[in-house]
């Protein structure tokens, strides 16, 4: 025996017998009297022995999985013991915030049940009032038409008796001229010769008062003086202050000097409240001197007035405190002008600076931190090149109230200049974006934050149709959209603005990739039934269906243009003769034929008709439309070499209401056609006859002996009208062009009218 560690160890006498013996208890007891130390020679202290449970090893197996090597510990035990734990815990709180979850649910679907029982139940309640309302509101109109009614047939009692009696004294009156006239006959020599004095004098107009001052404002400065000559009532009614509070200068611009300007408002200063001066460009210090007199003046007008500088406006600014509207496009002011601007005109709201090129973006600085300009809400910076981001920071710091902002002709303008902008003017509800092409989707990101009505935005091919996305998530109330010339924008693009129920005018001209695919929905749209103008100009993947759907859906439609939509055919033009509403027509280029024509002067409410360069139309079917449509006031059919005088005379005769007409790149023309215009259409304002190589002087002899309202003539490459005619005849006009070249090439056919 020997002693280690305080452990005895043994050594059996015989091991053989030993190793027996133990067996044989084994398999007398059993496994599970086994302990780990049954098999040991040594002795050892029982404190030192481990403490642990007799436990069968096939469960032990079967729990954790235990080889024959493996004990089990207190500390395995202890974690098995926790992990269980852990997993019933988890099992039941889990189950538990099912519970809790699907209470929740309920909870939410009773209060949803709720909402909508309440929403029923309102809706119910306003039907139900909606109804005795409506009721009562017939029974109003009932009682309203039935008095109407009655006065009306009143006021048709008392008109008949006031007539009778006029009548009666009229015819009372007339007997005794009659009777006058027969004692006459009957008298001697002498007393024929004193019947020149007693004759019933006439006077001058039988229009009351009132109505001539309504016809006098639209007549212009110069047929007002020669009116003034007439009689002495109208000199007394041209003498009206009513006609003189608005002045337009702008319509005798190229007469108009100092000392007219001078006369007149030194005459009606006090009365003057709009001043229209555009393109005056006679007017000097004089002139300037008298608008600055105008105390009450509120629109004033001096675009392109040349003569206009910082001092002009400074002498304008002492004297018109109270304007509203003020135009400075086209002229020469400079930071010092912006700068009066700003301390001057503390209730200005209307600001053109278009096209004024020599202020830079310090003087937008002073137009924003002066005490005035801070009422602006509309603003016209078209052609301002010189502008940068820092000007439009400047606008926005002390004019955030623009509501209508211009800004065409700007190549150099960015997606930068307007976020600056839009930083602080939110009200913005207008832009017109034309000519530039620089501007992008991110544009109208930064206007998402504006709730705009009208957009406009034209020779851009980097707008897509993301900006209509925006526009249809942000712009709930837009009612003009014009995206021209944008080649990005696709069908898809319209079908995004389909679901806007406010959209009145759509002009998406030149946006090639535009079809049915996109008008169609878009038409179907909730905007479908209150369009009113729709303009799809070089669509050339447009057909006789989106024609047809046009026809079907848009009854409001008064304005429509096909302009070189070349499969559009007469399957499509016979449809649109069914609708009432429209009025201006363009079909330039199309596919239409004389067949078109006849069922599209069906309705005869057509006042606009566009029909250059098409080929397929005839005599005949310009002929068909007059018979139907007496209603035409302008009237297209240049480019079209088979037409001859007898659709000009069909046009002349059926459409007497004609005030231009174009008939240029008509080969066939001949003087005949000018004088049934002549014969005609004495309302005629515009007459393009250019190309016609067949008319003479004695075309322009006709137009001024019959049409007297003419303004505007164009003559080019007419080669038998002399200079001399049209010195002669077109003096009075307003406008005339004329060479006597050949015809270009483009026209089609050469100087002797052969196609």
């Amino acid at each position: 025996q020997v002693l280690l560690c305080g452990v005895i160890v043994m050594r059996p006498e015989d091991p053989l017998k030993f190793l027996e013996e133990k067996l044989r208890e084994i398999m007398e007891k059993g496994l599970d009297a086994v302990l780990w130390y049954i098999l040991n020679v040594c002795v050892i202290d029982l404190s030192l022995h481990p403490k642990l449970k007799r436990i069968s090893e096939t469960y032990l197996n079967t729990v954790f999985g235990l080889d024959g090597e493996q004990l089990v510990t207190e500390e395995l035990c202890a974690k098995a013991w926790g992990f269980y734990s852990r997993k019933l815990m988890k099992l039941y709180f889990g189950g538990w915030m099912r519970y809790n979850v699907q209470k929740k649910n309920k909870r939410n679907k009773a209060k949803q049940k709720m909402a909508l029982a309440v929403v029923h139940y309102n809706v119910h309640i306003l039907r139900v009032i909606i109804q005795k309302w409506n009721v009562w509101v017939q029974i109003d109109k009932e009682k309203m038409a039935l008095a109407a009614k009655r006065l009306q047939q009143i006021f048709n009692k008392i008109y008949l008796n006031a007539v009778v009696k006029a009548w009666h004294a009229e015819a009372h009156s007339s007997l005794k001229t009659k009777a006058y006239f027969e004692s006459l006959a009957k008298a001697s020599q002498e007393g024929c010769l004193e019947s020149s004095d007693l004759t019933v004098g006439h006077k001058t107009s039988h229009l009351p008062e009132k109505a001539l001052l309504q016809v006098f404002r639209y007549v212009n400065l110069v047929d007002l003086a020669r009116c003034a000559q007439v009689s002495q009532t109208w000199m007394l009614l041209t003498q009206s202050s009513l006609l003189w509070s608005h002045i337009n200068f702008s319509s005798v611009k190229h007469k108009v000097q100092d000392q007219v300007v001078v006369n007149i408002l030194q005459k009606w200063r006090l009365y003057v409240l709009c001043l229209n001066l555009r393109g005056c460009y006679s007017l000097h210090w004089p002139s300037f001197k008298s608008i600055s007199e105008c105390k009450n003046l509120q629109d004033l007008n001096l675009s392109e007035c040349q003569g206009l500088n910082d001092e002009s406006m400074k002498l304008i600014s002492e004297g018109c405190r109270a304007l509203l509207y003020l135009n400075l496009s086209y002229t020469d002011i400079t930071n010092g002008t912006l700068r009066l601007l700003s301390s001057s005109f503390h209730n200005l709201q209307y600001l053109s600076l278009a096209h004024c090129r020599k202020f830079t973006d310090k003087g937008l600085l002073y137009l924003g931190s002066g005490i005035g300009c801070h009422k602006l809400i509309y603003l016209d910076l078209s052609g301002c090149i010189q502008i940068s981001v820092d000007g439009f920071r400047n606008i926005a710091s002390g004019c955030s109230g623009i509501q209508d902002l211009l800004i065409n002709k700007m190549p150099a303008l960015t997606d930068g200049c307007i976020q600056a902008l839009v930083e602080k003017c939110r009200q913005i509800t207008s832009v017109v974006f034309l000519d530039s092409p620089h501007l992008s989707d991110t544009t109208f990101k930064a206007l998402a934050k504006c709730k705009l009505v009208k957009v406009s935005i034209e020779g851009n091919n980097q707008i897509t149709d993301l900006s209509f996305k925006l526009m249809s998530k942000f712009c709930p109330y837009i009612r003009h959209i014009h995206v021209a010339d944008c080649h990005k924008i696709t069908d898809a693009g319209l079908s995004m603005i389909s679901p806007l129920k406010h959209i009145l005018v759509l002009n998406v001209a030149d946006c090639t990739r535009i079809s049915d695919g996109g008008v169609r929905p878009f038409v179907q749209g909730s905007s479908g039934a209150k369009l009113r103008e729709l303009n799809l100009t070089n669509c050339i993947r447009v057909t006789d269906a989106s024609v047809t759907e046009i026809a079907q859906r848009c009854h409001e439609l008064t304005y429509l243009n096909l302009r070189y939509c070349e499969n559009v055919t007469d399957a499509g033009i016979e449809v649109l003769g069914n609708m009432s509403s429209l009025i201006s027509l363009d079909i330039s280029g199309t596919s239409i034929s004389d067949m078109g024509l006849r069922a599209l002067g069906r309705r005869g409410k057509i006042k606009q008709l566009s029909l250059s360069e098409c080929r397929n139309i005839s005599d005949t079917g310009i002929q068909e439309f007059c018979k139907g449509t007496k209603h035409l006031e302008r009237c297209c059919v240049s480019s079209c070499p088979q037409l001859t005088d007898e659709a000009v005379r069909a046009m002349a005769f059926h459409c007497r209401r004609l005030t231009a007409v174009s008939i240029a790149g008509c080969p066939k023309m001949t003087d005949s056609c000018i004088q049934y215009l002549a014969a005609a259409c004495h309302y005629l304002h515009f007459l393009d006859v250019s190309g016609c190589i067949h008319l003479t002087d004695k075309a322009l002899k006709c137009l001024w002996k019959g049409c007297k309202q003419l303004q505007i003539l164009k003559m080019l490459y007419c080669r038998n009208i002399t200079k001399q005619a049209v010195l002669k005849y077109t003096a009075k006009l307003e406008k005339q062009e004329h060479n006597d070249a050949d015809p270009p090439s483009w026209l089609g056919y050469d100087r002797d009218g052969n196609i």
